[in-house]
This record gives structure tokens, sequence and C-alpha cells, in this order.
């Protein structure tokens, strides 16, 4: 049914009942209540809204990926409604059984031409159960085209409301802040004020819709810049289906650009710099594509500085060589644009980035970085606790086996060393006594019967060493 036929057909159910209505309902048109009638419009005379804001994520993917949703087409509809019910299929299924009990129980809205502003969800539950045929709905007087930002708000304030965000992915309220300040405003947002002066009346309109505070609009508009960012980032430009499941860690990484750019907070290391902040970012988007949640994400950057590992230059520093010197030999999967599940390729290529950064097909060198720097952060915090470190650090030699093979290994050997002689001079910084006891109970312990005639010259030499250096030593004292 195209548009002329439906906006003929529904103006002829307005003439019959407009005396007669099933009911009558208050809603927001041009900043003051309008009480409307409500009509019953056969669900066949509707048309979904692609561009509803429950499954804005998807078919803005789906459009960055050449595909068309016509949504006058059956092939159309049968996508909508597939993306309708996949959005929230737990409630979705719950909603289905009270439709199927019930009916309709709350009153939709939509266009004289029949697109649905509000009550797409309920839409499809009623035409997925086959039970009713017809769709309860306040009729505007406009097309779609004909007022589309007053529309706009009408469908904001409806769908993304209190009562109704329960059952949006979480992503939908960023790309939805971020679509709005472009239609109010006619240009992309920029938290760079050098660049752009953020629209306050545009922001105040935009929380009024969405029944938020302006500074929560503000946290929208910044953190849909980063997930922009990110998306950038992989080459995944427009695909909002991979920002799926990472809202938290984007919250988060938005919070750190706007506390540490600009080099002047305290929480960062001494002396850090706008490049250590895009580092940051860098890695950062490393371990949210990873799906890195929770403590192991907010160890990088959140807090005061003894809380995170930003917040210590030489922490920092090996942690982030650590990640860039594994990072460099990973190889990627070319992304296939032209795949026919491209959602389902980007999450493989992903999970694909995941098994590369295991080490020896185990634990994922991600992981293992935060465990050792993590480490070296509790020595920090436990810096004025020595008894403690201590006993940490022998307990630590205790497991070591000294008969495996991989003990023998240079670098093995040369760790051991420097680990003698920073213990050496710890000692001798605080215990020259101490120092030189240690010395002779080592040169009584030596096992001088079975040495090697190689080694015998040697030995020979610096035990003479060792005696001219007691030589002056007891001469001084």
């Amino acid at each position: 049914m195209n548009k002329e036929t439906r906006i003929q057909k529904i103006q002829e159910i307005i003439v019959r009942d407009e005396k007669n209505p099933f009911g009558k309902m208050e809603i927001p048109w041009n900043d003051t209540l309008v009480s409307k009638n409500v009509y019953q419009i056969p669900l066949e005379y509707l048309v979904y809204n692609k561009y509803n804001g429950r499954i804005l994520s998807r078919t803005q993917s789906l459009e960055r990926q050449s595909y068309v949703i016509d949504v006058e087409s059956e092939e159309g509809k049968k996508k909508i409604e597939e993306l309708l019910f996949d959005s929230n299929e737990s409630r979705n299924k719950t909603t289905q059984t009270s439709l199927n009990d019930y009916g309709q129980q709350k009153v939709g809205i939509i266009t004289k031409d029949g697109i649905i502003i509000d009550g797409n969800r309920r839409a499809m539950l009623l035409n997925r159960g086959k039970k009713y045929e017809y769709f309860k709905a306040v009729v505007l007087d406009v097309t779609l085209d004909e007022n589309p930002l007053e529309i706009e708000k009408l469908e904001t304030t409806y769908q993304m409301g209190e009562d109704e965000k329960v059952g949006y992915n979480a992503t939908e309220k960023y790309i939805k802040s971020k679509l709005l300040y472009k239609k109010l405003t006619q240009q992309n947002y920029s938290s760079n004020i050098e660049k752009h002066e953020p629209s306050k009346s545009a922001i105040a309109k935009i929380a009024k819709w969405m029944g938020e505070d302006p500074s929560e609009i503000v946290k929208y508009l910044n953190t849909m810049e980063v997930m922009d960012e990110y998306l950038e980032f992989l080459e995944y430009d427009g695909f909002y289906t991979q920002l799926d499941k990472r809202e938290d860690q984007f919250l988060n990484l938005t919070k750190w650009l706007n506390t540490y750019y600009g080099e002047a907070s305290k929480k960062g290391f001494d002396g850090y710099g706008d490049d250590d902040v895009d580092e940051l970012k860098a890695i950062a988007f490393d371990y949210i594509r990873a799906k890195y949640e929770g403590k192991e994400f907010r160890i990088l950057a959140e807090g005061q500085r003894p809380n995170h590992f930003f917040g210590d230059k030489e922490i920092w520093t090996s942690f982030a060589k650590y990640h860039n010197d594994r990072l460099k030999n990973i190889e990627e999967v070319e992304i296939d644009y032209a795949s026919q599940n491209l959602n389902k390729h980007l999450d493989a290529r992903d999970s694909s980035f995941l098994e590369s950064t295991k080490l020896d097909g185990k634990i994922s060198f991600l992981e293992e970085n935060i465990r050792i720097h993590e480490e070296k952060l509790g020595y920090n915090r436990a810096s004025d606790e020595p008894q403690k470190l201590v006993s940490k650090a022998l307990d630590a030699l205790n497991a070591i086996k000294t008969g495996h093979k991989s003990f023998a290994n240079k670098d093995v050997q040369k760790q051991v060393e420097a680990l003698g002689n920073k213990v050496f001079g710890m000692l001798l910084q605080k215990s020259t006594t101490r120092t030189l006891s240690h010395i002779i109970s080592l040169l009584e312990s030596l096992d001088l019967k079975n040495v090697p005639e190689a080694e015998q010259e040697e030995i020979h030499d610096k035990a003479k060493k060792i005696q001219q250096l007691g030589y002056q030593i007891t001469k001084r004292f």
C-alpha cells in the first residue's frame, strides 16, 4: 500500500469515527498539550519507522553497509520487525504474552500517512501475534516530511523518557543525542571549543525532550564523540553495533580524557603530556575492543595517582612498552565490507584479535600486562611497609625451581644477578656490617673441591682481589 492510499484510508477512519472515537489522549505538540482522538487503525495501514530510537544503532549500521531498508516493502517490514524483536528479546516475549491476553493497553502515535512515531514495538508484537487486526493510535495531522523536527521531539519525549529507557540498547541514547544536536544546530558536536562552541540552547532542548539534565546530555555527546573515534580507529566508522556491551568502558575513558588532556591534572604522573594521553586512549581502545571491564579496565587511569597505572611514570612507561611491543606483532584480519553479515564478521574479527594476544595460546598479554603492573602498583602502595615486601619477595624466591632447565637461561641468570646486586645494594646502603657478614657467609659456603681446572686461575685472581680489599679495610679500621 503506497503513501497516498494510506493517507486516504486513515482519513476515511477519522471522518467515520470522529464523533465517536475509541478514546481521547493528550500529547505534547508545538509546546502545548493537545487533546487528540484515539482511533483503531488496521495494522495493514501502518509503516514502521526505521529510525526508531530503539533500533537506531542497527539501522544506521546497516545503512553504513549500503543496505537499503524499504519500510514499505515486505522485506523491509520483516527486517524492521527482526531488529525490533532482537533489541530486547526477553522483554518482548513478556510483552507478547500480555498483548495476547489483554490486547494493546498503551496507545500509540502515527502520522497521517501511517508511519508509527510511538509504538513500533507494540505494533510489531501485534503483527507477530496475529490475534488483533487493529492498532489504537492518535493520528497526527502531518506526515513525517512536513514537520520532521516536531515529530522528532514528540518521538524522543515518548520513547526516550524515563518510563521507556529500560527497554533500549545502551548505545541508542548516545546516537540519538548526537543526531538531535546535528538536526538542531546543522553541525556536528565537538567537545573541542576551539573548533566549535557547543550550543547551550540545543543541549537544553535535547535534555528536555529526553527527560534529562543538560549535564547528562553533554556527557552523552562527549561519550559519543569518543565512541565515534573508537570506530574510526578500528575502521568501523558508522557500525554502531560494535559498541554493544562497552558503555561503561567508554564512560570511564571519556572521563579520563576530559581529566588528563591539557596536562594539568594531579591525577596523572608528573610531567605527563597530551601525547601520553593519546597513548592512554589508544591502549584503552584495545582493552575496550577485547571487552575488559570493571576493575581490570579502571586500573588503567581511574582515581587518584596511587590507584592506577597512569599515576606513576615508571609503571605507565613499562605498561605501555609491554603493550606496544607485543601489539606490533599482531596481524589483523582484513575487513570484508561486502560481507552478508558484517556485524558477525566484525565480531569474529574482534575475537580473532583477542585470540592473537594470547601467549602460547593461553593467557592474553593484555591480562598478563595488567597482572604484572598491578603487582608493581601494589608494591608502590606498600613502600612504607618494607617487612611485608621483603617477606613477599622471599616467598617468591623460595618458589623458584632452580633445577628447572629454564633457570640456566642466560636472560634468567642476568635477572638473578641483577636481583642479587639489588639486594646487596640495599644491605650496603643500610649496614656495612651485615654486608660483610653476608660476604663471609658466601665465602665459607663455597665448594672448592670440584672446581674445573679451566676456572682455577680465574678463582685465584679473584681471591687475591678479595685479599687486597680485605687488607684495605683492616688498614683503615
